[in-house]
């Protein structure tokens, strides 16, 4: 199953490598983004299926039940956190002002990096916590305390100028003012620059670090199988390019989704903590989990209409 789902995300990643070299440098229509979501998120419910029928084949109908429903729920929590990745990559292509048909080659590049990432965490994560019992308390409390500081948070947009990561590159390389085309560096009158589409690399990049951080222990509360953590985690990500081209437009219309991502936090958070008084069934936390989150979504669809309305 480990190396079917190596090669698996090799085969996606070339073939997602060479469609974008086919087209070429172009802005992704809201069809292409929506064709390649649908693309996404129907594969991980096929992956689902056949991991179903695997293990009800092998190990019997409550085990296939069990694991496939823990995969469901880890990847709607991650693709829900994914919707947070997404804000803040709008907000950094729209600080440097990139291009729209260079943030594609960003993206993908970035989600390679995110995967290779995700894997490191994932694995070392896995070993600790069956070496370490008590961190599942370290990761929940974690959990709730990211919650809660994110509801406090929501709406207020970072200032990208000030962020700590930007002002070292800008102080310790030369970065040209313009873009040029897709390259990351060039070199004039002998001297190497770096574009402002490397500085959105490392950002990005640095972006993914900081969310990992946050997901990887929300969904170790879900199961501390690797590999459902690991594959709900790939899954969520090889669609997060596409859903950013999807979602990108609509950012202001999700205005309320980060205090439910914020409740699902804490949720988690919870379930963590409590895991040796009371264990939640899987089935409850996802359904405690979608509904947080589509009623964040429908909240935040009512709210603009009743404004619209008023106006």
């Amino acid at each position: 199953m480990w190396v079917g789902f190596a090669a698996f995300v090799v085969v996606a990643i070339a073939i997602d490598l060479l469609v974008m070299e086919k087209q070429g440098a172009h802005k992704v229509s809201l069809k292409e983004a929506a064709g390649w979501s649908v693309l996404w998120f129907s594969l991980s419910f096929v992956f689902v299926a056949l991991l179903w029928w695997y293990l009800n084949v092998n190990q019997g109908r409550d085990v296939a039940n069990t694991v496939s429903m823990q995969f469901i729920t880890g990847y709607l929590v991650e693709k829900s956190l994914s919707v947070d990745n997404i804000f803040v990559f709008l907000m950094i292509f729209t600080y440097f002002s990139v291009p729209a048909e260079h943030q594609k080659r960003a993206l993908i590049i970035g989600i390679i990096g995110a995967i290779v990432l995700r894997a490191i965490l994932i694995l070392a994560g896995a070993w600790l916590l069956d070496s370490f019992h008590w961190l599942l308390y370290v990761f929940g409390a974690f959990l709730v305390l990211t919650g809660i500081k994110m509801w406090f948070s929501a709406n207020k947009e970072p200032d990208v100028g000030q962020n700590p990561i930007l002002k070292f590159l800008y102080k310790h390389i030369k970065i040209s003012p313009d873009f040029e085309g897709e390259k990351l560096s060039f070199r004039r009158n002998g001297v190497k620059y770096f574009t402002p589409l490397f500085v959105v690399l490392i950002m990005i990049g640095v972006t993914d670090i900081i969310f990992a951080v946050d997901s990887i222990p929300a969904i170790f509360a879900i199961t501390k199988d690797p590999f459902i953590v690991l594959t709900a985690n790939i899954f969520a990500i090889l669609g997060l390019r596409a859903l950013y081209f999807l979602l990108a437009d609509l950012a202001d219309r999700f205005h309320l989704l980060a205090y439910g991502l914020a409740l699902v936090l804490v949720f988690i958070g919870t379930k963590m903590l409590i895991i040796d008084l009371y264990k939640i069934p899987v089935g409850v936390a996802l359904g405690v989990t979608a509904t947080l989150i589509a009623g964040s979504m429908f909240a935040s669809f009512y709210s603009k209409h009743r404004d619209k309305k008023g106006e």
